[in-house]
C-alpha cells in the first residue's frame, strides 16, 4: 500500500470515528422524540373519536397555535423550509423552541380535527435537536449541514419506519437534479439507528400488504406510467393549492392567529356540514381510510374532500405536515384509477401512496426505496417507473419552497435546452 493509500484509508477511519457517535445521538435523540410525538397522536386521535365534538373547538384551537407561533416561534415558522435553508446557507443554530412547538402544535391539531399529517414535526425535531449539538460541538459549518441532514433523516426513518427512504430522503429533498453524496453514512446510520430506537419504545407502524404483484410486461407498465402523470399532478395541485391559499391568507388577514382561526372555522363547519355524509373521513391523518383503499373500491370522494381540507388545514397555517394527506390522496386515487387500468387495487393503491408523494416533494429515489420497504421488493420496478413520471409530472415546484433547481427535470427542444427551472 502506497503512502497516499494508507493515508487515505486513515482519513476514512477517521471520517468514521467522528461520524458514529455523532450521527448516533442525533439518532437516540430524534427517534426518542418521535415516540413521544407518535404516542401523543395516538393519544389525540382516539381522544377525538370518543369526543367528536372537540372538533368544535377548532377554530380556538388554530388562535391558540397562531399566537404561540407568532409570541414565541416567528424564527422557527418556517419549519422544514428554514431546515433547508440552513443547509444551504448555513448561518445560525435552530433554536430548540421548534421540536416542542411543533409537537405541541400537530398534536393539537390533530386532537381537535385539523387535516394534517406528521412528518412535518418529526423532521423539524430531528433537525433542532441536531443542531443544538452544533452549538455544544463548535461544529464547522460544513459540519453542521451534514448534522442537520443526519437530523432529518432520522426523523422521517423514525416516524414512518422506513430507514433506507428516510436517509435518502435527506439526501435528495435539498435540490431537484443534486442528491448530497458527501452525507451518505451519516444520513444512514442516523436513519438506522433512529428507526432502532422508536422500535425500542414500543413503536408500532402501519403495515398495508400488496398481496399480488403482476408479471413486468408491457400493460402493467404503460398503466403504471399513465398513473404516475395522474400522480405527479395530483403532488403538484396538492403544492400549488396550498401555497396559493397560504399566501392569499397572508394578503388579506395581517394578524397571523386570525389565519388558522378562519380556516379553523371552514374546517369545522364543513366537517359539521358534511357530517352525515363521512366527513370524519377528511380530518385528521385518515389512517383506517388509508387501510381501507389497499382492501376495497372507494368513492370518489375520500380523494376530493381530502384534498380540500388538507389545503383548507395547511393553507390557513395548522401545523404537522403534508406527507400523511399525500399518502392518504395516493392511495384513494390510486384506488379510484385501478379498475380503469386493468390493475390490481392494493397495487396501485400502494404506488399511488409513494408516487404523489414523490411528485409533491421531488424526491423519486426515496419515494422508491420507501415503496419497497413498506410493501417489499417485489414492488420495486412499478414502484420506480410510478415516482419517476410523477417526478416529471409535477412540475419544478413542490410543497418545500427552500428546495433549490440545480438541473431540469427535462429538456426540450433540438437544442437540448432546458425546460421548467424557477
Amino acid at each position: 500500500m502506497t503512502a497516499p493509500q494508507r493515508a487515505e484509508s486513515w482519513n476514512a477511519l477517521v471520517y468514521l470515528g467522528k461520524w458514529m457517535p455523532l450521527a448516533s445521538a442525533v439518532a437516540t435523540l430524534a427517534g426518542s422524540a418521535s415516540a413521544f410525538f407518535l404516542f401523543a397522536l395516538d393519544w389525540a386521535t382516539a381522544t377525538r373519536g370518543q369526543h367528536p365534538w372537540l372538533l368544535a373547538l377548532l377554530p380556538l384551537a388554530g388562535f391558540a397555535v397562531g399566537w404561540l407561533y407568532l409570541r414565541f416561534g416567528q424564527q422557527v415558522e418556517a419549519g422544514n423550509n428554514l431546515l433547508i435553508d440552513e443547509i444551504h446557507d448555513p448561518k445560525k443554530v435552530v433554536p430548540l423552541r421548534m421540536a416542542p412547538l411543533v409537537l405541541g402544535a400537530s398534536v393539537v391539531s390533530h386532537l381537535f380535527g385539523a387535516s394534517v399529517g406528521r412528518e412535518g414535526a418529526a423532521v423539524q425535531m430531528g433537525g433542532a435537536l441536531a443542531d443544538q449539538l452544533t452549538h455544544w460541538l463548535k461544529l464547522r459549518p460544513e459540519d453542521r449541514r451534514i448534522i442537520l441532514m443526519a437530523g432529518i433523516a432520522a426523523g422521517f426513518a423514525s416516524v414512518f419506519g422506513t430507514p433506507l427512504a428516510g436517509a435518502v430522503f435527506a439526501l435528495e429533498v435539498l435540490a431537484i437534479g443534486r442528491l448530497r453524496s458527501d452525507a451518505i453514512f451519516p444520513c444512514v446510520l442516523a436513519a438506522v439507528v433512529a428507526d432502532q430506537v422508536g422500535l425500542r419504545w414500543g413503536v408500532q407502524h402501519v403495515h398495508y400488504v400488496v398481496p399480488t404483484v403482476p408479471a413486468v410486461s408491457a400493460w402493467p407498465v404503460l398503466a403504471m406510467a399513465a398513473a404516475g402523470a395522474a400522480f405527479g399532478l395530483t403532488g403538484k395541485t396538492f403544492a400549488d393549492g396550498t401555497h396559493a391559499l397560504s399566501a392569499w391568507m397572508k394578503q388579506r388577514v395581517a394578524y397571523a392567529p386570525l389565519r388558522p382561526l378562519l380556516g379553523g372555522v371552514v374546517v369545522a363547519l364543513s366537517a359539521w356540514a358534511l357530517w352525515p355524509w363521512g366527513a370524519e373521513r377528511y380530518i385528521g391523518m385518515g389512517l383506517p381510510v388509508m387501510a381501507e383503499a389497499f382492501l376495497q373500491p372507494l368513492a370518489p370522494s375520500d380523494f376530493l374532500g381530502k384534498l380540500m381540507f388538507t389545503v383548507a388545514s395547511l393553507g390557513t397555517g395548522f401545523k404537522g405536515g403534508e406527507v400523511m394527506p399525500l399518502f392518504y390522496l395516493g392511495a384513494t386515487l390510486g384506488n379510484m384509477l385501478a379498475p380503469l387500468l386493468d390493475l390490481p387495487i392494493p397495487l396501485l393503491a400502494g404506488m399511488g401512496l409513494v408516487a404523489v408523494f414523490a411528485g409533491a416533494t421531488n424526491t423519486p429515489i426515496a419515494s422508491t426505496l420507501m415503496a419497497m420497504e413498506l410493501f417489499g421488493p417485489g414492488v420495486g420496478v412499478f414502484a420506480a417507473v410510478a415516482c419517476s413520471v410523477s417526478y416529471v409530472f409535477s412540475g419544478h415546484g413542490g410543497i418545500y419552497r427552500a428546495q433549490r433547481v440545480v438541473h431540469a427535470k427535462h429538456v426540450t427542444g433540438a437544442d437540448g435546452s432546458k425546460s421548467g427551472g424557477r
